[in-house]
């Protein structure tokens, strides 16, 4: 790989706000009752959309350590095709991928007014902080080319 700037070393007190907004982002999804397994999960779809391989490796080890099957993270990708979600982790899936993919139908009404029949204020907010955080997250390390080994 090329030599690119390490943007968490090059800005430590920018990438340390980030760090303080993934912690208080995990706070509000746990108070929002989102388990630590499908925050994992939620930050994995997220990451396997953007491609960012460095963290689709950390939340694929978070996730098995938090619990998750192999096979909830191995069907991930085609999650819709599966009996593995529940309604309401389909709809944090829909939700987190709408959030992802934002440029394509700025979150659609049709998936938020599907997460709204079955998530409550809180886990729709806290899904929401989970993508937008992931999503940063993912956008320090694609161009910094954190290394995956």
């Amino acid at each position: 790989m090329e030599n690119r700037v390490n943007l968490g070393k090059a800005a430590p007190d920018l990438y340390q706000a980030v760090v303080a907004i993934d912690r208080l982002a995990n706070e509000y999804a746990a108070s929002a009752g989102i388990t630590e397994g499908l925050a994992h999960l939620l930050r994995l779809r997220a990451s396997q959309l953007n491609q960012c391989a460095f963290c689709i490796r950390l939340h694929t080890r978070d996730a098995l350590a938090c619990g998750e099957s192999n096979d909830r993270i191995s069907v991930l990708p085609a999650w819709r095709e599966t009996q593995y979600f529940t309604e309401k982790e389909r709809a944090t899936l829909a939700l987190t991928e709408a959030v992802t993919l934002v440029a394509e139908g700025q979150v659609p009404e049709s998936v938020y007014n599907e997460a709204a029949a079955v998530l409550s204020t809180e886990e729709i907010a806290a899904v929401e902080w989970l993508g937008v955080v992931i999503n940063a997250w993912n956008r320090i390390a694609i161009p910094s080319r954190y290394p995956v080994r």
